[in-house]
């Protein structure tokens, strides 16, 4: 399950609602009847550019090619007051935790949080009403109609937030790769030097009873990223929407323990200061190094009330035991 380029958490595409059609400003006449009243039609509104959840999508990858996205328009209105058919939605299907913002602004304007919602990204344009709209007792055949609306044309930044149970929050080469490839089937490339993984690696992580959840390793935090320093933003956002942060500091790390995770902590403050609220974790890892008494040594640098486990992924030292820990802190 190692998405590789395959992941797209971002597109910018240009987006044009349809016109909507104009009103008809047709006079009435039959067989019988050689000048009837006004009996035009609206014109139907133009089509909306849509975007809908969908829980079976983990990317933005359809939409990276799709540089112009083009509704098409309403059509007028016709005789015997019949309202023109209106414009083609365009449907764009996105991942839940998609974010839309305006290009030009940087507004968000919506979120996408469940599967199957929809929201109007660009409205189409209203159709025009008929002249039948426009008669009255001074004027009893008006010979004239409004014209549609345009439509909408904007520019859009389309961003996913990855929706996973626990987000794995460490520097470069704490072992978060290593991990979420023993844990799962997601084989992540994995070696020994900072920014590894410039994309968020994504592994379902079978548990007891059947039972798994999502485990996303997350680019290596570098210290500021949280300004944009690195590559910033652009992970720190998948980050949101995780709902247990699993912090991992390796055993053989230069600093403490503590002013390690305080560091990374800080960072995602800084980002956004709800993450400080979220369940948070402690793993430390490479702990196949560390003898009992070095363990013991280590236990007293853990900040306190911090649930914390020594693991190994490549000895697979205390990696159920891990699970167990997650589980418990997702079902809280």
């Amino acid at each position: 399950m190692a998405q590789g380029s395959n992941f797209v958490d971002y597109v910018k595409v240009c987006c044009r609602s349809g016109h909507g059609g104009s009103g008809s400003a047709h006079l009435h006449r039959d067989k019988t009847t050689m000048k009837g009243g006004p009996d035009g039609g609206d014109g139907g509104r133009g089509g909306h550019i849509i975007l809908k959840g969908n829980t079976q999508l983990w990317t933005l990858l359809h939409l990276k090619y799709r540089k112009h996205i083009i509704a098409s328009s309403g059509e007028s209105g016709s005789s015997a007051t019949s309202t023109g058919a209106s414009g083609k939605d365009e449907i764009l299907e996105v991942p839940v935790g998609t974010v839309a913002k305006d290009a030009e602004t940087g507004e968000v304007l919506f979120e996408i949080t469940e599967d199957g919602e929809t929201q109007i990204l660009t409205p189409g344009g209203k159709g025009g009403l008929g002249n039948w709209h426009f008669k009255s007792s001074t004027q009893q055949t008006p010979r004239f109609a409004q014209p549609g609306l345009p439509g909408q044309e904007r520019w859009i930044i389309l961003e996913l937030k990855v929706l996973a149970d626990v987000g794995l929050v460490g520097f470069p080469n704490a072992g978060k790769s290593t991990l979420l490839s023993v844990v799962s089937a997601a084989k992540p490339e994995i070696a020994n030097y900072p920014f590894t993984t410039l994309v968020p690696n994504l592994g379902i992580v079978s548990y007891r009873d059947g039972k798994s959840f999502v485990m996303a390793d997350i680019p290596g935090i570098i210290e500021g990223a949280s300004k944009g320093k690195g590559l910033g933003y652009r992970f720190l956002r998948h980050i949101e929407r995780n709902s247990v942060l699993l912090f991992m500091v390796p055993a053989d790390t230069e600093r403490t323990i503590k002013q390690e995770y305080d560091i990374l902590l800080n960072e995602l403050s800084v980002y956004n200061p709800e993450l400080r609220d979220k369940p948070k974790l402690l793993a430390i890892t490479k702990a196949d190094m560390l003898d009992d008494e070095l363990e013991r040594e280590m236990e007293k640098e853990v900040p306190e009330g911090l649930p914390y486990i020594f693991i190994s992924s490549v000895a697979g030292k205390n990696i159920l035991q891990l699970k167990d820990m997650i589980w418990k802190a997702i079902n809280m």
